[in-house]
């Protein structure tokens, strides 16, 4: 707001200086400019004769100036200029004029006015002065602005958010971060902190310097902090990790320092600085050394958060999403002394978050919030969030009153999957080979112990997919074991195993599945030691530690004899189950061909259709 204000007195103070060297140009215009037409200048020879044939009507004298008014002439005027020191009937009678003809012209005498006398003496000398010391003002105002942004470059760029600033429809809480039990709990104590630090000191206590959320892209980390600053009723200073790092070397440092040093000023406040890992990387780790920019700012927040009185009533909240690039001096005791995990919420976190998101959208009666949990698994907050965001652009676009079902539902599917390109119109054999692929999947998926339920089926494009199998678990699952995994391979190569099988030819619709196949396949092998031939040992590479030169050493920590036996292991599983689903495809070809051709006829067939047809 204050940065508004500055940017809103700098814009009037530069439109009026325009405004005023525009007017004095419009003056001097008009000064030495008339918009009448000009008269006419003629000699005292030519005035005479003039005189001498009655055609003069008036004669004005300003000084040595004549202005002269013509008889019958529609007011047409002439100028002409007498000798100094001499009247002008002298002049006149010099240059031969008559006197009873001088006598039947009026002759006025005026004084000169305060704009001929500013014009004629006083301008010409003085407006140069005028210009140039403008000129020279307006340069070293300009001198002077640019001196002050460069002696506040290295200035904070946090923006402060007191808590009576905020309207209160726009204050989060508590109460609008659903779920996360465990997260608010811990930041409880640092609330209570801010608000009571005596209860704490009195015992010796020292509450906690640094609070460090960790979690996925989208799981409320920035909605935490802010609901912890408006609980505690304190300034909120918010900042971005790469908004400390500049090209000029010592500008991060200058503005690590006046970030602390405002926050202190206004304590008990909480500073939140997001996206952590963009300065607060491993050290050392680059290729030319590490006296860099960036290392730089981060010694000035090691420093300055060591520097922390017990009493000084300033939290530091980080987020990231990459705790394992961090240096390891940030998260000793004494720094950020607490972590908190904030992980992927739940099927019950979910409806609560869905049920905060469709306040102020109208819903349908018939809407369940617990189905759409049910079928949302994975979904972070603000998955969640974009989920209702999307069905109410959809009930808008079909021009409805209310967000039903069919919105809601086309909503997951938009943001799992992508919006339907229904441009993208497949030929009759791309259909017929869609349509026997994706039966691949489902039939493969249905048949198998360890697979989730299938909820639908569909060969209209989405995304980059020209056809999907949408497969939802029936339970939350935090552990998964060696069979599902397996199964899940066979499923994944039932697409590839169905083209082989009724077409005696594979396309490139596979190559994704095979993608996702030979990683999962890997990942037993090298990660969850399941694989008998391997044996229960790890060989996955270690990344925590990012180095810019990582391709220039030797990272395998097994040999080539090791890597020979992985690559034979996971085609080995790659195999195994593409003849399991080749199997399984060839013994109910049949009911294959039953899917496939409803698929192509109906181009969606949803659950309980999925379950009647396996059935029959």
């Amino acid at each position: 707001m204050k940065k508004m204000k500055k940017s809103i007195k700098n814009l009037i103070k530069n439109l009026g200086l325009a405004f005023l060297f525009l007017l004095i140009i419009s003056s001097v215009f008009t000064l030495y400019s008339n918009p009448m037409e000009k008269p006419e200048k003629i000699s005292l020879s030519q005035l005479v004769a003039e005189i001498n044939q009655e055609k003069v009507e008036l004669i004005g004298i300003e000084g040595d100036r004549l202005k002269i008014k013509l008889k019958n002439e529609d007011g047409k005027s002439q100028e002409s200029l007498k000798e100094g020191g001499v009247s002008l009937g002298e002049t006149l009678k010099n240059y031969g004029v008559e006197a009873e003809k001088l006598d039947k012209v009026n002759i006025e005498i005026k004084e000169m006015s305060g704009r001929d006398i500013l014009l004629g003496s006083v301008l010409p000398i003085f407006l140069p002065f005028f210009l140039i010391i403008g000129f020279f003002w307006l340069m070293l105002s300009r001198a002077q602005k640019a001196n002050t942004q460069a002696m506040g470059f290295g200035r904070s760029l946090a923006r402060m958010i007191k808590p009576d600033e905020q309207k209160k429809e726009k204050k989060i809480t508590f109460k609008d971060v659903a779920g996360l039990k465990e997260a608010k709990e811990e930041l409880q104590e640092v609330v209570e902190f801010l608000r009571h630090p005596k209860k704490f000191t009195d015992l010796g206590a020292k509450i906690p310097k640094g609070v460090l959320l960790i979690g996925a892209p989208g799981t409320g980390k920035t909605l935490l902090a802010r609901a912890v600053a408006n609980e505690a009723k304190v300034p909120f200073f918010n900042i971005s990790g790469s908004e400390f790092v500049e090209m000029f070397v010592g500008v991060g440092a200058s503005r690590v320092r006046d970030t602390f040093r405002t926050a202190k000023k206004n304590a008990p406040a909480i500073l939140f600085i997001d996206e952590l890992d963009a300065i607060g990387r491993h050290r050392g780790t680059g290729l030319g050394g590490g006296h860099d920019e960036r290392e730089q700012t981060l010694n000035q927040i090691l420093v300055e958060m060591d520097g922390f009185e017990p009493d000084v009533g300033v939290i530091v909240i980080s987020a990231t999403n990459r705790p394992d690039v961090l240096d390891p001096a940030l998260l000793r005791p004494g720094r950020f002394d607490r972590r908190i995990i904030l992980d992927i919420p739940d099927i019950k976190e979910r409806e609560e978050i869905l049920k905060i998101h469709s306040i102020g959208k109208p819903l349908a009666k018939g809407v369940n919030l617990k189905r759409v949990a049910e079928r949302t698994p994975g979904f972070s907050g603000a998955d969640l969030a974009n989920l209702i965001n999307e069905a109410a652009i959809l009930a808008a676009r079909y021009n409805k009153k209310i967000i039903g079902n069919k919105e809601i539902f086309e909503a997951v599917e938009k943001v799992l999957l992508g919006p339907e390109r229904k441009s993208h119109i497949l030929s009759k054999e791309e259909k017929k080979i869609a349509a026997y692929h994706e039966a691949g999947h489902a039939l493969a998926a249905a048949l198998l112990l360890h697979t989730d339920p299938v909820h639908k089926i569909s060969i209209i494009a989405r995304g980059r997919a020209a056809g999907y199998t949408l497969k939802l678990p029936i339970a939350e699952k935090r552990l998964r074991s060696r069979l599902e995994f397996l199964d899940e391979l066979v499923v994944l190569m039932g697409g590839y195993a169905a083209e082989k099988l009724i077409f005696k030819d594979i396309t490139t619709g596979a190559s994704n599945d095979l993608k996702e196949a030979s990683g999962l396949a890997r990942k037993l092998v090298t990660e969850y030691g399941m694989s008998e031939e391997i044996g229960p040992v790890s060989y996955a590479e270690d990344f925590d530690m990012v180095f810019l030169g990582r391709d220039l050493i030797d990272r395998n920590q097994y040999s080539e004899d090791s890597a020979k036996k992985i690559d034979q292991e996971v085609s080995r599983l790659l195999n195994d189950a593409y003849q399991k689903a080749e199997k399984i495809l060839t013994e109910k070809k049949e009911k294959l061909t039953q899917i496939a051709e409803v698929l192509i006829k109906k181009e969606v067939i949803e659950k309980d259709e999925f379950k009647e047809l396996m059935k029959v």
